[in-house]
């Protein structure tokens, strides 16, 4: 399926022009640092990067109630510093879980333009 693939894609690339081929290029796969950077520069980038913020400011009460947690012998201390830290593991995962949301969505968006990209091409080629 791998050599289909890159049959088709040298058929397009030989009917593109030079600009097109070079939008085509720009949608190949990317690694988890391309990926990640994507997340940052769409629409939603300043939230993203709020979320980083809101990200750091929990791990750190984490951390704080660690010690906290540690530090203390009464029971009930104990049970508060506990559900705080789990807590603020909790909305550490769903930030993360946001963050590859948004990565899966610009996969599958790039993956559609690809797509549209190849139809165009193809009807291009019929004509």
């Amino acid at each position: 399926m791998n050599k289909k693939k890159e049959k088709i894609d040298e058929l397009i690339k030989a009917t593109l022009s030079k600009e097109e081929s070079a939008f085509y290029d720009d949608l190949e796969e990317q690694n988890l640092i391309g990926k990640i950077g994507e997340v940052y520069k769409g629409k939603l980038g300043w939230l993203a990067a709020i979320m980083n913020v809101v990200h750091l400011l929990m791990f750190m009460a984490f951390i704080y109630c660690i010690f906290q947690f540690f530090s203390t012998d009464n029971t009930n201390e104990l049970i508060k510093w506990a559900s705080a830290g789990f807590l603020s593991m909790i909305v550490m995962g769903m930030l993360k879980l946001f963050v590859w949301m948004q990565m899966d969505k610009n996969d599958i968006l790039r993956e559609l333009k690809r797509l549209e990209l190849q139809i165009a091409m193809l009807n291009k080629l019929e004509r």
